[in-house]
């Protein structure tokens, strides 16, 4: 297995955990929302990996899709999305006034996450 087909397989299963905490009777929605981060996160990772560029660490989504932009102007359209995703990995992780996001909060970020997955999917593939 190719390091990008390993980081596209994280960022899948990132995302199939949003949907899952988020679907059923009690959903875990602080949970859920991170997980949306993590997985744009991880699909740009790929597709950095896939052109065989270095590795950022780093979590801002963002800065990855800007850095991605660098090899494929076409991810200028994920920027909006990148940038509602960023605040997710530390937002709602630790105690502070909000514990967790609102539903409809999750949801959008869960189609955002998926834009940016199928988006550097159909790229690899």
């Amino acid at each position: 297995m190719k390091p990008y087909e390993a980081w596209l397989i994280k960022a899948g299963n990132d995302l199939k955990s949003a949907i899952k905490l988020i679907e059923g009777g009690t959903p875990i929605l602080d949970t859920a929302v991170f997980h949306t981060q993590q997985c744009a996160e991880k699909a740009l990772k790929a597709y950095l990996s896939y052109k065989q560029q270095p590795i950022q660490r780093t979590h801002d989504v963002e800065l990855l899709v800007e850095l991605c932009c660098g090899l494929d102007e076409g991810f200028k359209v994920l920027l909006d999305d990148a940038k509602h995703l960023t605040p997710y990995n530390t937002a709602f992780r630790y105690p502070d006034i909000y514990l967790e996001p609102d539903e409809e909060d999750v949801l959008d970020a869960i189609e955002k996450a998926k834009k940016i997955f199928d988006y550097i999917r159909r790229k690899i593939e």
